[in-house]
């Protein structure tokens, strides 16, 4: 294991001021501005490097758990950095960059992006602002590092406790579900519905009562991959940009890394519903997966979330009428969802439908059913 995921401190502290942090800008003014921030914020352990060119050995030496990187510099910028820092980052390590800019023209952001950085911070820098953002980061950071952590102590201790084990997987996914939910509902009920419309489908379905189990508890994590989508997209009040849309629709395949490598069967569920749940019978989803060739968990998984989004308030709809869910749902079988999976969910639906009695009327912004790929009637 990389020495990059040996930080236990990182997730047992509420406000992560023990995270190190690396700031790399040629311009010694910024740097000291940066550094005061972060000294505002509580953050202790901050260390700078203002020559680019030794940014790579820095970052070997130091092992951050964060780096604020500038783009503009010189003799190399901030690009020539992160490909370096990627030959230095295992591919299965998740270290947020943070980027300094003057410039947020598209293609600078996409360009960035696609080497690596997770956020950006425009100048001129605003100290709330930027401790937030960092704050972010080192959340998903810290979530990362406690999926490490955890998985290697349950593989460490299945042979000679397996049914304790099982036992920690589930009370470990529903916490994990609960971090990831909190960011946009306080209350996690999203992932609780969604998780009980996936019991009762697949249980209509006849599936094994392992699989159906496996299912459920897996279906919590299925958006934990929006712990890397940053605020002002994940928190939008009103329609997503092109762009904004697409760094949205990543969160499907985040969440599939963040679960990827286990053995463990729970595990293994988990990141296929994370990763699949946005695929289309028809192929029009965000990976063009067509039919039976999409997992049966995602399938269903898929058709409770939409479900639950079209039944629950969001700032900017009303619920549904229940009447005006099933016509919707029934019209995107065949094209959105897997016809057989829809058939079984239409017989449960009357027992789903007391779920919603109690809905709060007015909800923070948990997703947007535009930007999750359905069709929502003016």
């Amino acid at each position: 294991m990389s020495r990059l995921t040996e930080k236990p401190y990182m997730y047992k502290t509420r406000d992560f001021f023990d995270a190190k942090i690396l700031v790399i800008d040629d311009e010694p003014s910024k740097v000291h501005l940066i550094t005061s921030f972060l000294g505002i914020g509580g953050y202790g352990d901050v260390r700078s490097e203002t020559n680019p060119s030794m940014a790579a050995d820095t970052f070997r030496d130091y092992e951050p758990d964060l780096v604020v990187l500038d783009l503009h510099m010189a003799p190399i910028d901030g690009f020539d950095v992160l490909a370096e820092f990627k030959l230095l980052i295992p591919a299965n390590v998740y270290l947020p960059v943070l980027i300094l800019t003057g410039d947020i023209s598209t293609n600078i952001r996409e360009r960035a992006l696609a080497a690596g950085a997770m956020d950006f911070l425009a100048k001129p820098f605003n100290l709330t602002e930027t401790l937030l953002r960092i704050k972010n980061l080192l959340q998903t950071r810290a979530l990362y590092l406690a999926l490490v952590a955890e998985r290697t102590s349950l593989e460490e201790r299945v042979r000679d406790r397996t049914a304790e084990v099982e036992h920690g997987q589930a009370e470990i996914l529903e916490r994990l579900a609960l971090v990831a939910e909190f960011r946009d509902d306080s209350t996690g009920d999203h992932t609780k519905r969604v998780a009980e419309t996936v019991r009762m489908t697949a249980t209509r379905m006849n599936l094994p009562f392992e699989d159906v189990a496996l299912m459920v508890r897996a279906s919590l994590l299925h958006d934990i991959g929006k712990v890397s989508i940053p605020d002002s997209i994940l928190l939008k009040p009103g329609p997503l940009t092109p762009l904004e849309f697409e760094r949205m629709k990543e969160h499907a395949a985040v969440g599939g890394e963040i679960l990827k490598g286990s053995r463990i069967k729970l595990l293994l569920m988990a990141e296929s519903i994370a990763r699949y749940h946005h695929e289309r019978w028809d192929g029009s989803g965000y990976l063009g997966i067509t039919g039976t060739s999409i997992p049966i968990e995602a399938r269903i998984v898929a058709i409770a979330d939409v479900f639950d989004a079209l039944m629950s308030a969001r700032p900017y709809k009303q619920p549904w009428p229940p009447a005006a869910v099933i016509a919707e749902l029934e019209r995107l079988s065949g094209s959105h969802f897997d016809p057989d999976v829809v058939s079984s969910f239409l017989t449960v639906v009357p027992d789903l439908i007391e779920m919603y009695g109690d809905v709060p009327k007015s909800a923070r912004p948990i997703e947007r059913i535009l930007a999750e790929g359905v069709a929502v009637p003016a």
